[in-house]
């Protein structure tokens, strides 16, 4: 009969957290690797070489994947044997290893946690509390599956009630599509079907924490009717052409995981979460024996990858840019900032709306400048900021003519796509979108030499910053004409692989 300490599960927590905000698990790391070799879009593979890059230096360098470090996720199965040495209920023992890992001075994470979620939204500021699952099994063991959730992913969290006679297939094929890019992929699908509506969703979530292993799967073939239904939505997601980023390509996911539970006759629940670029969980098991040991990877587990600045892009000098300049770029080109970059998130917006909307000054000058999307981590030792990569730019989508039209602003920097609305104000205002790879936060930042506040410093990290950048690589993603490549490249990758038989499955 095992006993475990309090101490144990706490620092274990806490040093998983720790260990999964720097290392990919390396059967991601192998699957992108192989999904790189294989991609024909160069946009995507371009994507794919940054992600892999950005992914090797943060485990050299112990920074974080993704500067949104996520929710924390605990799936733990308690055996029934189990004796407890220990002063705080379960849960506060996860906080208390959730609170340890953010705050770490060494490699401290964003916390994006808040509190009062219909109405203050106040940051609790160490990401606490996480979600919970707890399950009596029976044994004298510990085990512990945690993960770290993205909020871009996991806005793009689906469900459905179908119907029994309805096709599981079509549904998901229907519904990826209306995701967009905002998950940043390629990533993994996580399908929870039956039990009930929260039965599905937990199913779906649990389903992630399990490796890759698409690429063997189909080198054996299925065993079974689930493993076949992994396979067929593998091979037809990607036969969609969202690719990389959703720049177009052929690879949108890596892999497709499938939990099932008995469930009513008259329903048919199908829960759908796809975990982002930034994958992040880790498993451990506690015996009684002291805390969890989580092996590092080896540097040799990542692909001989290194991403380069494409020698044909575009050197933009952003402290002399022009509406005319903006006005000459073509969706899809390729370009390299330099020089002072402005920053603003969902909340500097919305003061900015409404002080424009009650007629006053703003504090900043946003006329023939570029804004960037982005939350950054806070930095560390000698660090101009921390890991800064671009948040979901559709959330901005209802603030963007108005910043268009009242301020100046000429360019916008985000994650994947645009909406028809955002797209139209782009058009009528001659203005552009870039747009930088979600998943590449550490390799962004190494672009940014100078960074200091210029308004709402009392946002924390929604302030508004002022960067001076050194060729930030981003892509135009909508230009001038309202040109989207979001909307062009799928639909040319779809068309290519339909028509030239292009390979989308595991090699």
């Amino acid at each position: 009969m095992a006993t475990i300490k309090q101490e144990d599960l706490v620092q274990s927590i806490a040093d998983a957290l720790q260990f999964i905000s720097y290392y990919h698990p390396a059967d991601y790391v192998r699957a992108l690797g192989r999904a790189y070799e294989r991609e024909q879009s160069p946009a995507a593979k371009d994507a794919i070489a940054q992600i892999l890059t950005n992914s090797r230096l943060c485990a050299e360098g112990h920074r974080p994947i993704c500067q949104d470090t996520g929710i924390v996720n605990v799936f733990l199965k308690v055996g029934m044997d189990v004796r407890w040495d220990a002063g705080l209920a379960l849960a506060d023992m996860v906080n208390e290893g959730v609170r340890r890992a953010y705050l770490d001075p060494d490699n401290k994470l964003r916390a994006s946690v808040l509190a009062d979620p219909a109405f203050g939204r106040k940051n609790t500021r160490d990401n606490t509390p996480a979600v919970i699952h707890v399950e009596m099994v029976p044994g004298g063991g510990v085990a512990v599956d945690v993960a770290a959730k993205g909020g871009g992913s996991e806005a793009k969290s689906k469900f459905a009630m179908l119907n029994p006679s309805d096709s599981i297939v079509d549904w998901v094929l229907r519904t990826v599509p209306t995701m967009g890019a905002g998950w940043c992929p390629p990533g993994m699908l996580g399908i929870g079907i039956g039990g009930t509506a929260e039965k599905a969703m937990l199913m779906a979530k649990e389903s992630l924490m399990a490796p890759i292993d698409m690429a063997e799967l189909k080198a054996r073939g299925p065993a079974d009717k689930l493993e076949a239904l992994r396979i067929e939505l593998y091979d037809k997601v990607n036969a969609l052409g969202i690719g990389a980023q959703g720049l177009g390509g052929l690879s949108t996911v890596l892999d497709v995981k499938i939990l099932t539970y008995a469930t009513h006759a008259a329903n048919q629940p199908v829960a759908m979460i796809p975990n982002c670029a930034a994958t992040r969980h880790a498993h451990f098991v506690l015996d009684g024996s002291g805390p969890a040991r989580l092996e590092p990877p080896k540097l040799s587990d990542w692909p001989a990858v290194t991403w380069r600045p494409d020698a044909s892009a575009r050197r933009i000098d952003l402290d002399r840019l022009t509406p005319a300049e903006v006005a000459s770029w073509k969706a899809g080109e390729r370009l390299l900032l330099t020089g002072k970059l402005l920053t603003g998130r969902d909340a500097a917006h919305k003061r900015i709306q409404d002080m424009l909307a009650r007629g006053e000054k703003l504090p900043v000058d946003f006329r023939n400048r570029v804004i960037y999307y982005v939350g950054p981590v806070d930095p560390v030792r000698d660090e101009v900021v921390g890991p800064a990569g671009p948040t979901t730019a559709t959330r901005m989508d209802k603030f963007t003519e108005t910043m268009l039209a009242k301020t100046g602003l000429v360019a916008m920097v985000g994650k994947a796509e645009r909406g028809p609305a955002a797209i139209e104000a782009i058009r009528k205002h001659k203005a552009a979108y870039l747009m930088a790879v979600g998943g590449a936060a550490y390799l962004v930042a190494k672009a940014i030499r100078r960074s200091r506040v210029l308004a709402f410093e009392d946002l924390g990290m929604e302030a508004i910053y002022e960067f001076d950048v050194q060729e930030m690589p981003v892509t135009v993603a909508v230009d001038a004409s309202g040109a989207a490549l979001h909307q062009s490249g799928p639909q040319e990758w779809e068309r290519r692989i339909r028509e030239f038989k292009l390979p989308v499955t595991a090699a």
